[in-house]
């Protein structure tokens, strides 16, 4: 084969490449408006009334949003059961509702990069490897919830449940695990999740490291209150934990911590302190 007929071929392969990308961008962009302007089953807002007390407390314009996000997110997210868990609509409607909150301001794609999400009858155990004085260290760890980087989400759930029901402990499992997804999108996970406009990076390190260190002194002189503790562990719990918080203690986090809140605010677009 001479240079020429190779260099023709390769040409003629990237033309057919970036036609295929820019067809297929098209065609997601027309099933994503389609999915979007699709009808939501009134058996459906009944199952998250009844369910999901964040969707209770929504104004109606959020949930006309959320209703759409919910049927996009229903297509492209594969939920399986584990351990004998049977998959229902009920179960993909709740994940969905409480996940699709924290993107409800979206107008592109949501949670992308993995497609699926294992869901455990009760909290399960996995393997946790740590490095102790040097030695690898393989523990088992019952958990309720995890979320792995670049691949798919792990939910217990009567923990899903129980954080659905109540929606002003400050607990939500789906919450939580999404919001390290969200994290992820920078390509790291470590608590600054990929912001809007690129003047708000440097408030949100000043303020979000401000009120890290802060929560860590809360914590250590027990005299910690809106946050869940285990954000104690790292910048990316503090994250998800804050989210949850935010969501499910808008008041008083607005009240205590005004300038995480703010934050959050301003990446959610939401006031949840307002429902």
């Amino acid at each position: 084969m001479s240079l020429a007929v190779y260099s023709v071929m390769v040409a003629v392969a990237l033309i057919g490449y970036v036609l295929w990308r820019q067809l297929r961008k098209v065609w997601l962009q027309r099933r994503r408006a389609h999915l979007y302007a699709s009808p939501f089953n009134a058996n459906w807002q009944a199952i998250l009334e009844q369910h999901v007390a964040l969707y209770s407390r929504l104004p109606a314009a959020l949930r006309d949003k959320l209703h759409g996000h919910i049927n996009y997110f229903l297509a492209d997210k594969q939920l399986i059961g584990r351990n004998g868990q049977v998959i229902t609509d009920e179960i993909k409607l709740i994940v969905a509702a409480n996940a699709c909150l924290l993107v409800i301001h979206r107008n592109d794609a949501i949670f992308p990069g993995f497609k699926t999400v294992l869901i455990y009858p009760d909290t399960y155990v996995a393997k946790q490897v740590s490095i102790e004085s040097g030695v690898t260290v393989s523990k088992n760890s019952v958990r309720a919830g995890e979320s792995w980087h670049g691949g798919p989400i792990v939910l217990s759930w009567s923990d899903v449940m129980r954080g659905s029901l109540d929606g002003e402990d400050g607990h939500n499992v789906v919450l939580h695990e999404f919001a390290h997804k969200l994290d992820e999108e920078n390509l790291t996970t470590n608590g600054m999740p990929i912001l809007r406009n690129r003047d708000q990076y440097a408030s949100w390190v000043e303020v979000l490291n401000k009120e890290y260190e802060a929560f860590l002194s809360r914590v250590d002189r027990k005299k910690n209150k809106v946050i869940d503790e285990y954000g104690a562990v790292s910048p990316p719990e503090f994250f998800a934990v804050a989210t949850e918080s935010f969501f499910e203690k808008g008041p008083a986090m607005a009240a205590r911590l005004p300038g995480l809140y703010k934050q959050l605010q301003d990446y959610y677009r939401v006031d949840p302190a307002s429902w």
